[in-house]
């Protein structure tokens, strides 16, 4: 019996993030150029999305690029870009197909303009799509998303639309990039890597962590499926205790 068979489709994890990590050692492997681990890393988002579609995933945000990702060499950067742009260009039918909104977080103002431009059009050529959400996270950090959240509260107490002591988790969180979807219950990090690299750090307060020696390039949703199993094996208590649960 295959992972699939085995998830339990009543307790499904709402939405799912994933650090796609490994490309780079993956294309080592293969002896070819780091790019090429990057373009083989984007067949396993579509099989991963389309997996998320079947099964029934209603959210699921990958971590595409991230703000320390713009330290790597200008070669590799400069091909991320042609390639995060032909993706999103080439894949917007098929996201309407599987009916996926396309999303995006992170200092996107810091992308290239085509790139910009690209995504805001694919944005709104599959917004009203209902089945999934994807959600990239481009030139993403967490903690650049907690200081802009704090910024904007400080000048809305400044301005006197809220007091001070109005300032709780609820309004905290509405000012945050992911204001508009719930907090991950499930993260899956690819490569064997044991970090969550600046990534939701506000978000994933109580997600469960799923670690996996594969690398990027060749996980699929067989995979996928595993790591929802092992999440459905896991008690989650919030701070209680089984008793409670029980």
């Amino acid at each position: 019996m295959g992972y699939k068979e085995q998830i339990d489709i009543n307790r499904l994890p709402v939405h799912i993030a994933i650090i796609m990590d490994g490309n780079g050692r993956w294309a080592k492997n293969q002896g070819k150029f780091r790019v090429f681990g990057h373009e083989s890393g984007v067949l396993s988002v579509k099989d991963i999305v389309e997996g998320c579609v079947d099964i029934g995933i209603k959210y699921l945000t990958v971590y595409a690029f991230s703000a320390e990702n713009w330290n790597r060499p200008i070669d590799e950067v400069n091909a991320l870009m042609e390639l995060l742009i032909s993706t999103i260009n080439n894949e917007a039918e098929t996201l309407n197909k599987n009916n996926v909104r396309l999303n995006a977080i992170g200092d996107l103002k810091s992308l290239p303009q085509k790139c910009i431009d690209d995504l805001a059009n694919v944005m709104e050529i599959t917004s009203k799509n209902t089945k999934c959400t994807l959600t990239l996270a481009l030139s993403y950090s967490a903690k650049w998303e907690i200081i802009e959240a704090a910024k904007k509260l400080i000048t809305q107490v400044q301005s006197q639309e809220i007091n001070l002591e109005d300032i709780n988790e609820e309004v905290f969180a509405a000012q945050l990039t992911t204001h508009h979807i719930p907090d991950p219950e499930l993260m899956i990090r690819t490569s064997g890597e044991h970090r969550v690299s600046n990534f939701l750090l506000w978000q994933i307060a109580y997600t469960e962590l799923y670690f996996t020696e594969t690398l990027w390039p060749d996980f699929r949703r067989e995979d996928l499926f595993e790591a929802i199993v092992d999440f459905q094996k896991r008690e989650r208590r919030f701070g209680k205790i089984s008793e409670q649960l029980n």
